[in-house]
């Protein structure tokens, strides 16, 4: 695992999101729909792929309750799996609920299911009030301290300073840019925008890999590191392995994130991980 550049996600690899984000999918879809899944019951929809966007969580979680509701006899695990079964993500979730409900009883769902307060819920929750006010540009729904205010930071000055005196930087992310510039300012990581995708500068999200790609390019790397906190993260190493014969790609897991312990390195080992280490300040010496 030589390699000359590095890039690393942000939740989970930076920061401690377990009670901003992950709090926030709870939460909203509690005060919209009156019943929620606890935040452990999360992971297994982050592990069937395609729920990198966190709003898009919401509304799978959303989806699940309400179908539940509705006499959807499944489990949280079984419901994930057929997820999975369907390349993961929003319509993956959409096509179960019609799959085990039929038409006439998912279509009643998703009469219920109010996407748009969902992600506004979420923002006023993850913001706070005065955020929200600044980077959504109008009222919040409530007024709220924000659970931004509740992200632990992970990575340690000396580690951003050691791998940025060795290697090029740079980060994908599947948060908005202002959010990503929060975490960043936070973690102590300066990029120059052309070092970094957020949602606002890919529609795909991983595991597509053309984020991956691009900055390999732009940072002249021939061999790259890419560092995350969910199976997502790893296939997307995968995929640009694929996608760009030229240069080489690792996928490197973290157990700082939802994934922990044997069982979540055994995963991460299943979808291609070339290492697992339990935080971002271990990989200095993975990669000396």
């Amino acid at each position: 695992m030589r390699v000359d550049a590095v890039v690393l996600d942000v939740d989970g690899v930076l920061v401690d999101v377990a009670d901003s984000y992950r709090r926030a999918v709870v939460e909203s879809v509690e005060r919209i729909h009156g019943d929620t899944l606890p935040k452990a019951d999360l992971q297994p929809f982050k592990d069937a792929g395609g729920f990198n966007n966190d709003w898009e969580l919401t509304d799978a979680v959303a989806l699940f309750v309400l179908a539940r509701e509705r006499g959807l006899d499944a489990d949280v695990a079984s419901f994930t799996d057929e997820i999975a079964d369907r390349s993961g993500g929003l319509d993956g979730a959409r096509a179960v609920v019609r799959s085990e409900l039929g038409d006439e009883e998912a279509d009643a769902v998703e009469g219920e299911w109010d996407s748009d307060r969902l992600r506004d819920t979420f923002q006023a929750l993850y913001l706070g009030a005065d955020l929200y006010r600044d980077l959504e540009g109008g009222e919040p729904p409530f007024e709220a301290t924000g659970f931004v205010n509740d992200e632990p930071v992970i990575v340690t000055p000396e580690t951003i300073e050691t791998l940025r005196d060795r290697y090029e930087l740079g980060v994908v992310t599947g948060r908005p840019s202002d959010e990503a510039d929060i975490a960043l300012d936070r973690a102590g990581l300066d990029l120059p925008d052309e070092h970094r995708f957020t949602m606002d500068d890919w529609a795909e999200g991983k595991p597509h890999p053309r984020a991956l790609v691009t900055l390999a390019e732009r940072l002249g790397a021939g061999r790259v590191a890419f560092v995350g906190d969910t199976l997502d993260d790893v296939r997307t190493a995968v995929n640009a392995a694929v996608a760009d014969e030229e240069r080489a790609y690792f996928g490197v897991g973290v157990l700082t994130g939802g994934l922990t312990g044997d069982d979540g390195r055994a995963k991460y080992a299943e979808v291609g991980a070339t290492a697992v280490i339990d935080s971002v300040n271990d990989l200095p010496d993975l990669l000396d």
